[in-house]
């Protein structure tokens, strides 16, 4: 009982440090290491494996809509990136610069990509030269680096995982549908598939990104009550285009400039599932994202027979298209137990004498201990079951927590007694001028998350300033 009580002991409680609990969370359950460069991290074979499940998904959704995937270079001529200036000064404190090669200095500085608008703009010049070469809808997997200044596991890293897709079209109306489509995509699967709400919107001028026209982004709620930002999609109309040359001859063969888009969603956003769904004892796995489904644990293994039934089980499920695995150490069962939950495997099957006895198996939920005794033979039905409900127990808890921490304020001292008593999202008004938005944030840490599709008005003036308001936007502490 002292190692099994000492394992859980391991991470601090989110209650006492939720900053500790989840980086004790991100090591214990093995998802990543720290390297010695400072900033980037190891992804360990559990952390990598979620990720190799989401790229899956997500790309299965991209291919859906028409989008193909390519690979360019990791590094950027300095001269190719300076031609898009408001791009180059968005960057320029995060860049990372290659000077030698070899044992030559270089004639030029290659930057280490931290993006890739200038590459994909350099090349689609080279390819497209007719309306009939259009639309380009192209996409990456690959990684970037940003020199942070301050870092955390998945949240924000040095180098970090992602993809980016970039779009090229006739018309600015193209563009931005297919701007909205793919923020819906991301949407769509981060609520379906890891259980996590979300609000919905565009970014204002301060917070869009560098040389884009619009910005639309996916907010999610963290169990500490602060935003993170999850997933975003740029409208960057004719600007790169312009800067690169990048024009195409129209129906009435006349030359004009095509419009573009980028979106991406990074493995930030493992660090939104850790940050929504886990508790004091690891991370809580959404089962259509679970590398590891369930884990079969036999009871008193070495009894006979037992651990030839818990690999039937394994057998039996994995036909039936469950993802499954065997924990046949030397362990007790309840350090087993305190791994997979620690792990955030979704479910697990225990089965010992009595059970084979019997006939049945116990399922016990990740989320809830909830103990589910089945029957042997129905037990792939009943595992769907249980792995359906969980998914949508998970999305729906979030979603209380997210409405239940989404207030509206109407003044500034409401909004500022919200922010001390109960964080979350604030909905206020807010009159859309810059220097407001700058000193609301200097004066209280709070930040615009988005402008919401969906308007509501509370009052006529904004909650800062008081001068006639434009918009409501979603307020809150972010990540």
């Amino acid at each position: 009982m002292a190692k099994e009580k000492k394992l859980v002991e391991a991470i601090t409680p989110m209650a006492e440090d939720f900053a500790r609990w989840y980086t004790d969370v991100c090591v214990k359950a093995e998802l990543v290491s720290y390297s010695n460069i400072r900033g980037c991290m190891i992804y360990r074979p559990r952390g990598y494996a979620i990720w190799e499940n989401i790229q899956k998904e997500l790309d299965r959704r991209f291919k859906e809509t028409g989008v193909q995937n390519v690979y360019l270079p990791m590094l950027i001529p300095e001269s190719l990136l300076q031609k898009e200036k408001d791009h180059v000064e968005g960057f320029a404190p995060e860049v990372a610069w290659v000077t030698v090669g070899g044992q030559e200095e270089l004639d030029e500085r290659l930057c280490v990509r931290p993006t890739s608008e200038t590459l994909f703009c350099d090349h689609v010049k080279d390819i497209v030269h007719s309306h009939r070469d259009l639309p380009v809808v192209y996409n990456q997997w690959c990684s970037v680096l940003r020199w942070e200044k301050s870092t955390r596991p998945f949240l924000r890293t040095a180098e970090f995982l992602w993809q980016e897709g970039h779009t090229f079209h006739a018309t600015a109306e193209e563009a931005e549908e297919r701007t909205i489509q793919m923020l819906n995509v991301y949407a769509d699967f981060v609520e379906e598939c890891l259980a996590i709400p979300l609000v919905k919107g565009q970014k204002t001028d301060k917070e869009k990104f560098a040389g884009a026209i619009a910005t639309y982004t996916i907010e999610a709620l963290m169990h500490d009550c602060k935003a993170l930002q999850s997933g975003t999609s740029h409208n960057f109309g004719s600007g790169f285009a312009e800067a690169f040359g990048i024009t195409y001859a129209n129906k009435e063969n006349k030359l004009v400039p095509v419009h573009e888009t980028s979106w991406g969603l990074s493995t930030r956003i493992i660090g939104a599932i850790i940050m929504v769904h886990g508790d004091d004892s690891g991370i809580i796995l959404p089962p259509k994202i679970a590398p590891v489904q369930t884990t079969v644990i036999p009871i008193q293994q070495k009894k006979e027979g037992v651990l030839e039934k818990a690999n039937e089980i394994c057998a039996r499920l994995k036909k039936a298209g469950f993802s499954v695995q065997v924990d046949d150490s030397d362990k007790s069962p309840g350090w087993k137990f305190s791994e997979q939950e620690i792990q955030g495997i979704p479910t697990r099957i225990e089965i010992g004498p009595k059970d084979i006895e019997k006939g049945q198996a116990v399922i016990v939920r990740r989320d809830t201990r909830e103990k589910i005794i089945t029957p042997l033979e129905e037990l792939e039905e009943s595992l769907a079951r249980v792995h359906d409900q969980m998914q949508k127990d998970m999305y729906d808890r979030a979603k209380v927590h997210l409405e239940n921490n989404t207030h509206i304020a109407h003044d500034w001292e409401e909004f500022n007694q919200i922010l001390d008593e109960k964080q979350g999202f604030i909905r206020a008004m807010w009159c859309g001028e810059t220097e407001c938005e700058e000193a609301i944030k200097e004066k209280n840490g709070a930040t615009t998350r988005c402008i919401p599709f969906v308007q509501a008005r509370h009052a006529d003036t904004c909650v800062h300033c008081g001068k006639p308001a434009k918009y409501e936007v979603y307020f809150g502490k972010a990540y």
